[in-house]
């Protein structure tokens, strides 16, 4: 019997080479248009430093791996930046708009110094030796008196919330105070019940007081308008004072701990500028702030944070606005709601629509709940929409120029976001943990970076902070209470250190992951302060040997250097 010919096995017909061409065309089509990870995977799977040492009870030192063990810690986002009236540019000179203002950057400045001149010759203040208490909401008029006052050495204080400002005014009794006109009457109430009559008093108001109001000041106080104030600056000859220096003391921001105890952040003029290096640094360099983009904030800026966020709108040339939300002042019981139609109210002011959003988790949740619902009621479409962006986060690519963002995607945002859906390009988000399971549903829904961020009143940046184009989805880890752990917060800022205390020596040794109490130290820690009458817990809070800060909150380090933190 006779071996079959081979050419009789391969033998073709149309079929088999048209079968032939589509499968290499489905695998070329898959390889070549399968989206690449928008960072490159092993940036991800080592996002820590890690000191070689540790001592016992306290878990090694964390740096971010890109400034490293030995790196030193950027204090400041330019070479010219040494003080918070170097954050205004004078170079830049295209207008920007604040709040309601569209102001340049030298109006800006000459704004500042007439502010300064006219508080030193009415309120009088004295440098280096007054003090101030701001009792604003989020306006112009905040940064125009907070960059005076630090222009002259003149330490401003600031409350994150209106109940505080009894015991404040009871132990740090300010010289002046800056207020709404809104608030004249309850302040007055306030200032009589806590000070004698013979004590003078100085109180500058923005907008125009009542006349019931005006009636019931006493003699030993002096009411004066902002405008008037500022008028008087640019009248006469500007007064100069010694330029301070990084290191001065020039504001103290007041906050209620978690422990109910009242405490404040000593906030130097490096403390700021380094902040504001470490929020520039949150976007990579080929997607940096520039002087197009408009930055809405859900921080208000009385808090330390909340104060960065703005000055680095000011370095940047950023058009600013705060939402309703970060108000802290209310005429009357408003209570405050973070859906997503406040996540984009800072559009009610003449501000171009915003590119960048800092945002608190309740208001993240919102918008993408509210997105993806509209999403939804195309029942035929969204399926395929949803399965084909997941494929593409869980590869580590996100965008908003996909079909599926053209065809739903799109029109789900700008139903709920407005024209800031098509101008949008990062959302960062702090002030609270965030759900797990929030983060890619998220990352669908708004279809760009999604930053999560740890802050803290004593710190004026990022203690954490999540890279912009880390789209990992670990598995749901639970606590010891089996609560369901928040996503994760990633490694420290660019300028700070990290380690934990109190840590289980035995199970880091077998391999386990650290948990224990979050300290940091770095440029942008600022130096804790309590209010009269109150203790705190060293244990807690301070390490003042080697210039740790605690933050009271309880944090697991993950093996690529992320860490979590925990909820119980």
């Amino acid at each position: 019997m006779s071996l079959p010919n081979i050419s009789e096995y391969l033998a073709t017909d149309d079929l088999t080479i048209l079968l032939g061409l589509i499968a290499a065309t489905v695998f070329l089509v898959n390889n070549l248009y399968k989206p690449q990870p928008l960072v490159h995977p092993i940036l991800l799977g080592r996002q820590s430093d890690v000191g070689r040492a540790r001592n016992p009870g306290e878990s090694a030192v964390y740096r971010n791996y890109s400034t490293g063990l030995m790196g030193r810690f950027p204090v400041r986002p330019g070479k010219d930046v040494h003080i918070l009236a170097d954050l205004v540019r004078p170079e830049t000179e295209a207008p920007r708009t604040l709040w309601s203002t569209k102001i340049t950057n030298h109006t800006f400045q000459d704004r500042v110094a007439a502010v300064g001149t006219g508080l030193l010759r009415l309120a009088p203040l004295k440098p280096r030796e007054s003090s101030v208490l701001i009792l604003l909401n989020d306006c112009i008029e905040f940064l125009l008196a907070d960059l005076a006052l630090a222009s002259h050495s003149i330490v401003s204080y600031t409350l994150s919330s209106s109940t505080l400002l009894p015991s404040v005014l009871e132990s740090h009794r300010p010289n002046a105070i800056v207020t709404h006109a809104f608030m004249l009457p309850k302040l007055l109430e306030l200032v009589y019940d806590t000070s004698d009559r013979t004590v003078q008093h100085t109180i500058v108001v923005v907008g125009e007081p009542s006349p019931q109001a005006l009636a019931s000041v006493a003699s030993n106080i002096t009411i004066l308008k902002f405008a008037d104030v500022e008028r008087e600056g640019v009248r006469v000859e500007k007064i100069l004072t010694p330029i301070p220096k990084p290191t001065d003391v020039f504001s103290i921001s007041f906050y209620e701990a978690e422990n109910g105890l009242i405490q404040g952040a000593q906030l130097t003029h490096a403390n700021i500028t380094a902040g504001v290096a470490a929020i520039h640094a949150l976007l990579p360099a080929a997607n940096a702030f520039t002087p197009l983009d408009t930055i809405t904030s859900a921080h208000s800026l009385s808090t330390t944070y909340g104060r960065t966020i703005a000055y680095t709108s000011l370095y940047e040339g950023t058009s600013f606005a705060t939402l309703v939300s970060s108000a802290a002042y209310h005429a009357g019981d408003k209570p405050t709601v973070l859906d997503s139609k406040d996540a984009i109210s800072g559009t009610q002011y003449p501000i171009p629509s915003p590119t960048v959003l800092f945002l608190k988790p309740e208001q993240l949740k919102a918008i993408t709940t509210d997105v993806i619902k509209q999403g939804a009621r195309s029942w035929l479409l969204y399926p395929f929409a949803w399965r084909h962006k997941v494929s593409g986060v869980s590869e580590g690519f996100v965008t908003k120029e996909s079909l599926w963002d053209r065809v739903l995607f799109d029109g789900a945002r700008t139903k709920i976001l407005g024209p800031t859906a098509a101008t949008l390009r990062a959302t960062i988000v702090s002030g609270g943990p965030i759900e797990a399971s929030l983060m890619t549903p998220a990352r669908i829904a708004l279809s760009v970076p999604v930053i999560n961020v740890l802050s803290h009143p004593l710190v004026s940046g990022p203690v954490l902070a999540t890279h912009a184009f880390d789209l990992q989805d670990f598995p749901l880890g639970k606590t010891k209470s089996q609560s369901v752990l928040p996503a994760h917060s990633g490694p420290p800022g660019i300028n700070v250190e990290v380690k934990l205390v109190g840590v289980d020596d035995e199970a880091v040794e077998k391999g386990a992951d650290p948990v224990g109490v979050v300290f940091v130290r770095g440029p942008p820690v600022g130096k804790l302060v309590n209010v009269d009458g109150y203790e705190n817990i060293p244990s807690q809070t301070t390490d003042d040997e080697e210039g740790w800060t605690g933050t009271g909150l309880r944090a697991k380090v993950q093996t690529n250097g992320s860490f979590v933190v925990m909820t119980d």
